[in-house]
Formats: structure tokens, sequence, C-alpha cells
């Protein structure tokens, strides 16, 4: 499978800047597999599309304040730093933006600082040298991570729109996006139609938005992440079964935590660590019966998944349909529910 049949027209201008208020009254396509028939609505119509018995399962990570910004100490050059994966209390793995070599420091504000002691094949890790704790340096100059297409900083409204009213355990880098649409009033109305609600945990960095640069896509190689998968998720997903009802994933950071507990007879059990599950068409999904998703870039590993769940030809289908009626796309976009 090559990476050229994961490409499609696109839009710049779709790329949404900041989400629609309230966040439940986003366009919502709903695309029926069997049929390959597609329905505009809203998320706020969920109630009405999903059925009673069906068990929602969200991504209850939360995005930790992982960028900061500094200097080059000596030189004075400016530097970027995205805290992606912690190693220990002392190391970590970063992305950076701009020039540096092995052994440089950076000094951040607050006089925190780090230096570089590790950089090969695109993997950069880095020594906090204080003074205090990394975590708490973070939390107290620490920026939210929007993602670099939005072509904007961060402004103080993000705090609240790029984090999910399930937002619980610290650790990601980026918002579990399909999450974003969710209010108090849309998941009390799906409670009360008898729609329970389960929480996984992923928590989104690398392996979610790496690139592919393979053309051959077996040859790519995901970035872990840490999931977890409680005994009380598993048992709410076995009695939805006996029940008949549907389990639905919001997000594909959801679809990829509970496939990745599942067992070598095919049966989910609980279970944490780091998932390299990587998702293509042929896949076949143990667990999942819906998707609920925003819109991905053209090829990407989510879209890959998503035609995966639904097929290539209709999820190309369904694309072209969002962008002939200028659906919102990525982190602050619209969403879509594969049923």
């Amino acid at each position: 499978m090559n990476l050229s049949d994961f490409n499609f027209p696109f839009d710049p201008a779709l790329v949404a800047k900041y989400p629609v208020h309230p966040k439940d009254h986003a366009r919502l396509l709903v695309l029926e597999r069997e049929q390959g028939r597609i329905v505009d609505r809203q998320v706020k119509d969920l109630p009405e599309l999903l059925q009673a018995g069906d068990l929602l399962v969200v991504n209850d990570t939360k995005v930790i304040p992982a960028r900061l910004c500094g200097k080059k100490v000596l030189s004075g050059g400016r530097i970027e730093m995205l805290f992606v994966k912690t190693i220990d209390t002392m190391h970590a793995e970063v992305l950076i933006k701009g020039r540096i070599g092995v052994g440089q420091v950076v000094e951040f504000r607050g006089s925190g600082q780090a230096q570089v002691v590790e950089k090969q094949s695109g993997r950069i890790v880095i020594r906090w040298l204080g003074p205090g704790d990394l975590q708490n340096h973070l939390h107290q100059y620490g920026e939210l991570p929007l993602p670099p297409y939005l072509k904007r900083e961060s402004e103080l409204r993000d705090q609240d729109d790029y984090q999910t009213m399930f937002a619980n355990v610290e650790g990601a880098v980026a918002s579990p996006t399909a999450g974003l649409h969710f209010t108090p009033t849309l998941l009390q109305a799906l409670l009360t139609k008898g729609i329970r609600c389960a929480k996984v945990t992923l928590h989104v960095g690398l392996g979610t938005f790496q690139s592919v640069k393979t053309e051959v896509l077996e040859e790519h190689q995901m970035h872990a992440e840490w999931f977890d998968v409680s005994e009380d998720v598993v048992a709410q997903i076995q009695e939805v079964r006996l029940r008949g009802g549907r389990v639905v994933a919001v997000g594909t950071t959801v679809a990829r935590s509970l496939e990745s507990a599942v067992n070598e007879e095919g049966e989910i059990r609980a279970g944490s660590g780091e998932t390299e599950i990587f998702i293509l068409p042929g896949f076949q999904f143990r667990v999942v019966d819906a998707l609920m998703t925003n819109f991905h870039f053209p090829e990407t590993t989510l879209l890959m998944l998503v035609s995966a769940f639904a097929s290539r030809e209709i999820v190309r289908d369904a694309y072209a349909h969002a962008v002939q009626e200028r659906y919102r796309f990525y982190s602050y976009g619209d969403a879509m529910l594969i049923q």
C-alpha cells in the first residue's frame, strides 16, 4: 500500500483557527458504511444518531503546557522546545525549532536551563539542569502547544478551547480533538437516552502526528504512545456486547487504545503501556463498532486509520463531500461519525 493512495484535493482555507461555540454546534458528517450514505448533521444531534445501550468511549488525557521558548547560552540564538516525552525526572525527549548541537545549553524564562545530550535519527534528548523540577517549570512557564498549522500563537481562550471536558490525566502534547466537541449539556442528553460513557487514556504524542516519510506504508514505524485501558472499561465493553449495544470510539486515539488492548484470541483485556499500533486498510477491528473523528490531513496515519474503518473509497467520497460543503478541518474543525 502506497502513501499516495491517501492523498486528496484540499483547500487550506478550510483549516479552522478557532472552534465554534457552543462546541457541540459543530457540523457532523454522518457516514453510514454499509450504504455509503452521507448525511449532514450537527454534533448536538448525537443523541438521535446513537442508540440506547451504546457505550461512548472517550480519552481523558490532559494536554500539558509543554512548549518553552528560550535562548542559547552565549550566542543568544532563539530556540523553541516542545517536551514530547518524559524519560525520567531529569531527562525528556523534545522537538526543537532552531539549530542546536549536542552539549548546547538553553536558558528559559524563570532561569530554567536544559542541555542537549543526545541527537540522532530525529531523536533529541535533553537533561534538565534546573533550578527546580522540569514538570513544575513547565506548569509555571510553559505554553500550550497548539498545532503549527493553526499559524497563530496560543491565546488565553485556548486554555479551555484546547482541552476536552474529560481531560484529567496529564501527559499529552496535543489534544484528542474529537472529544473537544462535547459539552456537559450534550453528555447529559446522551446519558438520559441510555448511552453510557467510559474513559481510556492515551497520551497524544508524536505517534499521532508523525509524518509518513516512506512511500511503502508497511515500512513506516509509529512513535510509541502511552495508553491505559482499565478493568472497569473492559467490563463495560463486555456488558455492552451482551446487551447488543455498540462501542463508539470518540477519536482515533480511543480506537488505537482499545484495539491495542486486544489479546491474541481477539478479546479485549485491561492493560497499560506503550503502543505502536499502525492501523491500515485490511485491519480487523475487534472492539470498535462506530467511530467519531475530526477531519485529517492527507497522507497521515490518522486518515489511514479512518480508511481502514470505513474503506478507502468511501472515506475518499466523504472527504470530497466535506471539501465541497466547506466543512471545517483539523483540531478546531468539524467532525465525522462513521457507523
